[in-house]
């Protein structure tokens, strides 16, 4: 059984074994189109592989600062120079790989995903915009991206992949990617991640036991979102993944608090 399949029994669970633990509401999980458009969304550099134009058919990879537009579509800044930009004038078909920071030290265990489309040249229309985006997420580029030299690119995705850790994956259609919003937990996920991980390894313990029905030894909460997190555990019978929701939808940092502090708390009377 893949950990996708765990998950989705310990979701059935959930709402079956009420001698176990509080019975939950089965809140959605976010799509893999949120979760993707979440991931590229917190990310300020990528690697772009484009078509080699001297070894035709090879992919070419380079480090690539990005910002996203209001669509989702990846911006660069670069040098008439690099070989990127020779490839891709040549070839605009291209891919942008972002991963998430490992939190567990099993970098196989983060979630990551691949962009593929095509990058061409930004209309002089919508030159300005893309510089203003583009600054506020790279100030530093504010010294040269007005040279002669460089210039701005915009991706237009033609598919996405997505793996959300270990047995969780599939395609992401490119006009579900655009429609989707960023999590709104996003921005406070890495902090919620540490504190839990570095301060409350007992109570993930709990939760696990009393809303997942496993013993485990060591939990690492590896990913919030509104509805829920999840968990990695190391048992008696290996390493096993949990998804558990919160009561209600979280939206912000605060609510995130109270929502753990109250299941916790619950747990522990029911432990």
């Amino acid at each position: 059984m893949n950990v996708r399949e765990i998950m989705s029994d310990q979701n059935t669970a959930l709402g079956q074994h009420a001698s176990s633990g509080p019975v939950l509401p089965q809140l959605p999980e976010p799509s893999h189109a949120e979760r993707a458009r979440t991931l590229i969304s917190l990310a300020t550099v990528a690697t772009l592989s484009t078509v080699s134009r001297k070894h035709a058919g090879f992919p070419f990879g380079s480090l690539m600062p990005f910002a996203l537009d209001a669509e989702g579509r990846p911006l660069f800044s670069i040098s008439n120079m690099a070989m990127h930009t020779h490839n891709l004038k040549e070839d605009s078909r291209c891919s942008v790989f972002v991963v998430q920071a490992a939190n567990d030290g099993d970098p196989l265990g983060s979630a990551r995903v691949t962009l593929m489309g095509r990058a061409e040249p930004v209309p002089e229309q919508d030159r300005a915009t893309a510089r203003d985006i583009y600054l506020a997420r790279h100030e530093n580029s504010r010294y040269w991206v007005d040279f002669a030299d460089f210039s701005f690119f915009r991706l237009k995705p033609v598919d996405l992949y997505y793996v959300g850790g270990f047995g969780v994956m599939g395609w992401v259609d490119a006009a579900d990617y655009g429609q989707a919003a960023p999590d709104p937990l996003a921005d406070f996920a890495p902090g919620i991640l540490g504190h839990m991980n570095t301060d409350h390894v007992d109570s993930l313990i709990l939760l696990a036991r009393v809303h997942a029905q496993f013993e485990a030894s060591e939990a690492t909460m590896t990913s919030v979102d509104r509805f829920g997190f999840t968990l990695r555990l190391k048992t008696e019978d290996g390493m096993k993944g949990a998804r558990i929701n919160f009561n209600a939808p979280v939206h912000t940092n605060e609510d995130t608090r109270i929502a753990l502090i109250e299941m916790v708390r619950h747990a522990r009377v029911l432990r």
